[in-house]
């Protein structure tokens, strides 16, 4: 009877918690409250969200492959460009994160709006150059990742309206940065949340013109992830300006800053450049895998779609490690921040051991859901079997790389990512898949070894301790 009444009060417990990660607590200080707590707290709805954000692809893929392989080319060549546009988005995003974190543990919530304010003006720069690079060179875009004729006829305007309305990501990553590197990521949570429930209802609607909507193909998807993006923006930037939360902008923040504009950019330059060397290096193994055709392209776009959706409570965990390094470390408390970032280590690992199981044992499944073509489901599987098997490094890894920039330490994982990106990766994917003959699946093999050796030296590193002095 005892033990009975225990496990309903532990379920009670749980769901409770749960409830209150949902919901979001501005009240809760996460220098002070037990580790296993905050965790759960803050990886909860940082995992809701990262789910919305990879859905965000998966909705596009799933719609757009009904109009065959070229369109899924085009979106995944267009994809392999804009995650250089990621790459940027995120670098901000981390050092606005790690910024208002260090603020908020300070215990200097003005300090952090102030920052906040900087970032909003980095935004409109950053938006302007992109926007107006992809508006006028959308065709030579496809042409240099090698896309074939059709495929560029066929997304074109795909390209063009991606890259122009850029804006709608960059602010959507930025805003919720702030909120995240406070503690506020419920609302973070509930921006992408509303900006992919948009997105899923006017995906099939423009895509094949459904009801009143005008059928645009693969143009569609476009617009119609583009104004989810922006409505999801707009109530974040809502809820910024609101009294609401631990950050509250008013106008006397967003006046222009110059040196803490230097301080971010100083900080965001190591996270740019991270994922610049990772996406880059995607965008090259991108290359090779177009010389094998449209069918490849496809297979391997769709494996990385599905790879990242699985991914996600990893990511989720990944970045309440960020958050809880920063706002540590800003409260003097170096010693908790590294318990921290061992024990969320440990639950990646956990759950991405988990996943490659599911992975690895239904595989066709899963992929056959996105893919009917005999060839593109075989590029596919192959690539899921052979990423699953790195999952529960990557998953160890992910945590430390991501304490790392929470620290404001953004270089270490960039000089990282060089040597397993390019000195490892690079070379070895064209040795596998073009000097050996293993053909895309040389790539994938390049991936995964990457990936593990990204985990080991991570840790060897982190372990030297010298990220617990950086100043923010």
């Amino acid at each position: 009877m005892t033990t009975a009444v225990n496990k309903t009060s532990k379920i009670s417990d749980a769901w409770s918690l749960f409830k209150q990660a949902v919901a979001g607590n501005s009240d809760i200080d996460y220098t002070q409250v037990s580790i296993g707590r905050v965790t759960v707290l803050l990886a909860i709805p940082m995992i809701l969200e990262m789910a919305m954000e990879s859905v965000f692809a998966i909705v596009d893929i799933f719609f757009v492959s009904g109009l065959g392989t070229e369109a899924v080319a085009t979106v995944g060549l267009t994809e392999a460009v804009i995650t250089l546009l990621y790459a940027i988005a995120i670098g901000l995003s981390m050092g606005a994160t790690a910024m208002v974190a260090r603020r908020i543990g300070e215990k200097d919530p003005e300090a952090a709006a102030v920052a906040a304010g900087q970032v909003m003006w980095i935004g409109v720069f950053v938006s302007i150059v992109v926007g107006l690079i992809g508006i006028f060179f959308a065709r030579e875009i496809l042409q240099l990742m090698g896309a074939e004729a059709a495929v560029i006829e066929t997304g074109e305007n795909y390209t063009r309206l991606m890259f122009g309305a850029c804006f709608t990501i960059v602010f959507l990553f930025l805003i919720n940065a702030i909120f995240r590197g406070a503690g506020d990521a419920t609302i973070a949570m509930r921006a992408l949340w509303l900006a992919n429930g948009i997105n899923i209802v006017l995906d099939p609607c423009l895509i094949y013109g459904y009801g009143p909507f005008p059928e645009l193909g693969v143009t569609g998807a476009a617009v119609a992830t583009n104004i989810g993006r922006s409505i999801g923006a707009l109530y974040g930037l809502y809820f910024l300006l609101s009294k609401h939360g631990r950050i509250q902008l008013h106008l006397k923040e967003m006046g222009l800053r110059l040196d803490i504009v230097w301080s971010l950019v100083r900080i965001s330059i190591g996270g740019i450049a991270q994922f610049l060397v990772a996406t880059a290096s995607w965008v090259f193994l991108m290359q090779i895998v177009s010389g094998f055709g449209s069918q490849a392209v496809a297979g391997y776009t769709i494996a990385v779609r599905i790879v990242m959706f699985s991914i996600l409570p990893a990511w989720g965990l990944s970045n309440a490690t960020a958050t809880l390094v920063g706002q540590n470390l800003g409260a003097g408390l170096a010693d908790r921040a590294e318990q921290t970032t061992w024990k969320i280590a440990q639950y990646n690992a956990g759950y991405m051991a988990f996943a490659a199981i599911l992975m690895l044992l239904f595989t066709q499944p899963i992929a056959r859901f996105f893919a009917d073509d005999p060839e593109v489901l075989s590029y596919a599987v192959e690539c899921l079997r052979i990423f699953a098997y790195g999952y529960v490094g990557w998953g160890f890894g992910m945590a430390v790389i991501q304490a790392f920039n929470g620290a404001g330490d953004t270089m270490t994982p960039t000089y990282i990512n060089v040597l397993c990106f390019w000195v490892v990766q690079v070379p070895l994917a064209y040795g596998l898949a073009l000097t050996l003959g293993l053909g895309p699946v040389g790539v994938f093999w390049a991936v995964f070894t990457a990936d593990i050796l990204s985990c080991v030296v991570g840790v060897l590193v982190f372990r030297r301790g010298t990220w617990k002095t950086r100043t923010v």
